[in-house]
């Protein structure tokens, strides 16, 4: 795990564009998710992490910032790096960085089969599950 860097990056830079690339593997071909659902204009505003492990990007995640409270999305990791708590590390860092911006409220929607990983992380789910992009999800909040 030495090896893993963890980095904000613009959305347009070539790392950002790897970061898109990862989502479409995962989400687009992995999950069926349409690309109309995947892709949206918070893109161009939210802040962009991404993981690189022994020089390969392999995860990524965006926050985007509401007036109500900082929304993480897009977590994703490539299957041969999972296991590995790379998602768990791009979430501390993201969090840390909206702490950074004076964020407090953080909100997420899991895949239903997710949420413990976001409970780790401080997250309760609230409501009832719900379906998104074909899947069940539950809405997760820190406030």
């Amino acid at each position: 795990m030495a090896a893993l860097t963890i980095l904000p990056v613009p959305i347009a830079s070539d790392l950002g564009l790897l970061a898109l690339e990862i989502r479409r593997k995962v989400f687009i071909v992995g999950q069926s998710v349409p690309e109309t659902i995947e892709r949206d204009a918070y893109d161009a505003e939210a802040l962009h992490l991404v993981a690189i492990d022994n020089g390969d990007v392999v995860g990524t995640l965006r926050v985007v910032f509401l007036p109500e409270h900082a929304k993480f999305g897009r977590v994703a990791v490539l299957p041969q790096a999972r296991g590995k708590g790379i998602a768990t590390r791009m979430m501390h860092l993201g969090m840390e960085l909206a702490r950074a911006r004076g964020e407090m409220r953080f909100f997420l929607t899991a895949q239903a089969d997710k949420t413990t990983l976001y409970e780790k992380l401080g997250f309760v789910a609230y409501g009832d599950e719900f379906e998104e992009a074909g899947m069940p999800h539950r809405a997760m909040r820190t406030y």
